[in-house]
């Protein structure tokens, strides 16, 4: 009952059972009181033919006759007649005894009758037969005067069943028009629904995101209420499809550009959940997204001071940021916690900037500016105290004023070093020093470094030798590029080896490229300092112990990086120290 088919169908059916109904009863009670209405003027018809014949008998006294013409007429007629004096008593009787009948002036159609002097009818049940009865009364008139009444009767089960049957066949008309009705009510709601069940199923798709064709197009063109129903939906599943098109663009960029982001963006619901993390925020704390996704921002990260920060910045409604170090990874960042707003139903933005390197780099700007000061103080007090001295008589002294000039002059030549050093790594960085790579024997360049570095090894007291390996021979390369990287990881292995030591370098091929070491016997780097010494100006505690500017080994590993090799070194403080890099075979 709950259908639309039979909500549209049930008020048709009830209405037209209700109507049939109405006109099936209605004709059948006309049809009743017409029929009465015909045997009516029927029996009245016939009552004056007996009347007449009746008024004659009655005028001469004969009642015999009477009952015989009564009897006889009866038969004729399929009636009962009773023939009854102006008195109401009964003269003569078709179907019983007049002496036994009572007397029948109270009757209503004899009573009519000769009141009026008109024919009467009226339908009762008969004491005498047990059965209802039509009765006609006409008076009997014999020279102007009324000497009594012949009442004619018929049985109404005939009409009775006459009417039962005409009552039958009304009803089974009456069935058949409903039949019929209920067929019409349910083809006409089937032929509606149809075309409501499609944009219903459509409208399910367009639930679940399918904006296929729509399987109602044949009611686009309808003129009546469907047809502007299914247009409407029609339109709406196209500006749907449009909206979930560029919602999805929009949402690839977004993925895109989270997934690309180099900064953590973590969103938190409301209620602290954790909504979205990028791979940069699954890199910086070690998560995975489908792990974590639901679960609580303390659950994920495991740090109370984020927590702390993204409860001020829901308490407070407004951004707020705090720079920490992350324990785990020893990593500085900078968290910015953004509230959203109730667009994204007042979630959190956590971004997480990673400062490390920009620390580092603030790390290595502290420390050439402690370097750069400190290398330049030293030659500059010297100079000036030489200076000093030279003004205060000393120039009245030629050997003494010579060899304090040639003091400045080393001092004045440290300092250049360092400019010139500092100004080769510049051009190196910046790319203006360019790498000219030609075919060169890798014997004949280790050879013209070793060679240069050879006195001033016997010098410090210390055998400098190397190696080539036979399976090397000719490698593209920059030949004084490599001498110059050679000649620096060589003057450093002297320089920090004592005297009955040994230097030696070393030349091999490996998959793809050839290897070059200088390995020394020296006093070896510490491991913390491992890590940092190709950096410009950074200096091991060995290293400030020995003067330099700190910038060979940066410039090294840029003249290594500019071949495609890489440089490297591994040592034991105390046992030596190892130097090697890499050049690509082409």
């Amino acid at each position: 009952m709950k259908t639309i088919r039979w909500r549209l169908a049930l008020p048709f059916v009830i209405l037209s059972i209700t109507v049939i109904g109405g006109i099936t009863w209605y004709t059948s009670r006309q049809m009743q009181g017409q029929i009465q209405k015909v045997e009516t003027e029927r029996l009245i018809a016939e009552g004056r033919v007996v009347a007449d014949r009746m008024g004659m008998e009655l005028t001469a006294n004969d009642s015999g006759e009477v009952q015989n013409l009564v009897e006889t007429y009866a038969k004729l007629l399929s009636l009962r007649i009773t023939i009854i004096s102006t008195d109401g008593k009964v003269i003569a009787e078709s179907d019983a005894s007049p002496v036994f009948m009572e007397n029948h002036l109270n009757r209503p159609e004899i009573a009519k009758a000769l009141q009026t002097g008109q024919p009467a009818s009226d339908v009762r049940f008969s004491d005498t037969l047990l059965t209802h009865f039509l009765y006609a009364a006409v008076p009997i008139f014999m020279n102007g005067k009324t000497e009594g009444v012949a009442r004619l009767a018929i049985s109404l089960a005939s009409i009775q069943a006459t009417q039962s049957k005409i009552n039958r066949n009304l009803f089974v008309i009456g069935a058949l028009a409903v039949i019929i009705v209920l067929i019409l009510a349910f083809f006409v709601s089937e032929y509606t629904l149809q075309p409501l069940r499609k944009i219903t199923l459509a409208a399910e798709d367009y639930a679940k995101r399918k904006f296929n064709k729509p399987a109602f197009e044949e009611s686009l063109d309808r003129k009546d209420e469907i047809g502007t129903l299914s247009r409407s939906l029609y339109s709406m599943g196209q500006a749907l499809q449009d909206q979930f098109v560029e919602l999805e663009d929009e949402q690839e960029k977004l993925f895109a550009i989270l997934t690309a982001m180099t900064d953590g963006v973590i969103i938190v619901d409301r209620e602290g959940g954790v909504s979205l993390v990028n791979p940069a925020a699954s890199l910086l704390f070690g998560i995975s997204e489908p792990l974590v996704l639901g679960k609580s921002l303390t659950e994920t990260i495991r740090n109370h001071q984020i927590v702390d920060l993204w409860k001020s910045s829901r308490e407070r409604d407004e951004q707020v940021s705090l720079s920490m170090e992350l324990p785990a990874n020893r990593s500085f960042i900078q968290v910015v916690c953004t509230p959203l707003g109730e667009a994204v139903q007042n979630a959190t933005l956590i971004l997480f900037q990673d400062l490390t390197r920009i620390r580092r780099l603030e790390t290595v700007r502290q420390d050439f500016v402690s370097n750069v000061s400190h290398e330049l103080r030293t030659p500059m007090a010297a100079i000036k105290s030489l200076a000093e001295t030279l003004e205060e008589g000393a120039l009245e002294d030629p050997p003494a004023a010579r060899r304090f000039l040639q003091l400045m002059q080393q001092e004045i030549d440290s300092m250049s070093q360092l400019v010139q050093e500092f100004l080769e790594l510049s051009r190196i960085e910046s790319g203006k020093a360019k790498v000219e790579k030609k075919p060169v024997r890798v014997d004949d360049v280790i050879r013209l470094a070793v060679g240069r570095m050879q006195n001033q090894a016997e010098r410090a007291g210390l055998k400098l030798s190397y190696e080539v390996n036979p399976e090397i021979d000719i490698v593209k390369m920059d030949s004084d590029r490599i001498q110059q990287v050679i000649l620096n990881l060589v003057h450093n292995a002297i320089k920090f080896t004592p005297p009955g030591g040994e230097v030696r370098v070393l030349a091999k091929s490996t998959p793809g490229f050839i290897e070059i070491s200088v390995s020394d016997t020296g006093v070896g780097i510490a491991e913390v300092d491992l890590p940092r010494i190709f950096e410009r100006f950074y200096k091991s505690d060995r290293a400030r112990s020995g003067g330099g500017t700190g910038l060979g080994l940066s410039i090294a590993r840029h003249l290594i990086e500019a071949h495609g090799g890489v440089i490297w070194a591994e040592s034991n403080p105390g046992e030596g120290s190892t130097f090697s890099f890499t050049i690509p075979i082409e």
